[in-house]
């Protein structure tokens, strides 16, 4: 389906698929697209809405706002497709929109996927990109990508440690020889954070929440390691007992409380990863301590909180947004020095 769109395409493509954002780059021109992974449908069928505003940001705008007969679909869950048509949909809007229609051969396409995903997982991800018209699909790890993105030395002998918070999943590797040599993978990211702060807010205050609203308390006043000034913010939803609205005050102590059990998933993975390196290596993490990219990393400090819990120095990237969508954009651009790389890992080339 989306082969009539995408043929057209002689750029080559790095994909960031995220469950929160979708990137796209294209070599040369840096990042291109940058909207949430979102679309809106007609609940009788899967037909897009008319007027080019029923994906991406505009489609994001009406979650809980539309009537009985529109829906507003997340197509991939915790890193994966979960609405295989939805999603080819979404992609090909977002190329769309990305690039000026060219003429050439189909593009050669890197799209970013979780460590945890199945190999079923990893096929369905690569027959949307083979039916957009690509010519060849590279699958890369999130976590190898992110590491390429804030500028870790993968391919030295020294071990360099990455952990990708994103909205679905969090991946940690840690990486020596340009190959992975210890990571895990969750399905634990910015919306299990969301998803607690709703929780928290129904048990304690008898308030019922979007995960909108409390994403964007997260945003607000959300930190993982005591602040130096606590803050506080107004928050409104639902009464569980009246059904009525109603406003609540919420403290940022109260949302570390939240977080509690999400963010101590993240640092076990990181531990039991730790666990899986060498004496060397594990030695070398001492020195090079942690780095932290995705949108889950921007939570207020994390990087205390991860470097209290493992005892290794740890920081946030200042691109920790767009590393997965930096990194694969430069493994196009000198493919030449990353395609070693690549073949030499276990990530897919098609």
């Amino acid at each position: 389906m989306l082969q009539r769109i995408l043929g057209f395409f002689g750029d080559d493509l790095a994909i960031d698929l995220g469950t929160a954002n979708t990137l796209i780059s294209v070599p040369g021109e840096g990042l291109v697209l940058n909207e949430p992974s979102v679309v809106a449908v007609d609940s009788g069928g899967a037909a897009v809405l008319s007027g080019g505003c029923a994906v991406g940001h505009m489609a994001r705008q009406m979650l809980g706002r539309t009537p009985g007969s529109i829906d507003v679909v997340r197509p991939l869950r915790e890193g994966v497709i979960a609405d295989f048509q939805l999603c080819e949909t979404m992609l090909r809007y977002f190329i769309r929109k990305a690039q000026p229609r060219r003429w050439g051969l189909g593009p050669r396409v890197i799209v970013c996927v979780p460590g945890c995903i199945t190999p079923v997982e990893k096929r369905a991800v690569f027959n949307s990109a083979q039916r957009a018209g690509a010519r060849q699909v590279f699958l890369l790890s999130e976590a190898k990508a992110a590491a390429i993105g804030v500028g870790l030395p993968i391919a030295e002998p020294t071990a360099s440690m990455i952990c990708d918070i994103g909205g679905g999943t969090t991946e940690v590797a840690v990486i020596s020889l340009g190959d992975t040599v210890a990571s895990g993978s969750i399905r634990v990211g910015g919306d299990a954070f969301d998803e607690a702060i709703v929780d928290y807010l129904t048990r304690n205050y008898s308030l019922r929440v979007s995960a909108a609203a409390a994403e964007q308390l997260r945003i607000d006043i959300g930190s993982a390691f005591p602040l130096p000034d606590e803050m506080s913010e107004e928050i409104s939803g639902i009464d569980v007992i009246s059904g009525l609205p109603r406003k609540a005050t919420v403290t940022s102590e109260e949302i570390r409380e939240a977080l509690a059990d999400p963010l101590s998933e993240i640092v076990r993975v990181v531990k039991r990863t730790i666990d899986g390196c060498t004496p060397d290596l594990a030695a070398d993490l001492v020195d090079n301590g942690l780095v932290l990219s995705g949108g889950g990393a921007l939570l207020r400090r994390i990087d205390r909180y991860l470097a209290e819990q493992t005892g290794l120095p740890a920081v946030v990237s200042p691109e920790a947004l767009s590393a997965v969508a930096r990194g694969s954009q430069l493994c196009l651009e000198q493919f030449a020095r990353w395609r070693r790389v690549l073949e030499s890992s276990d990530d897919d080339i098609y």
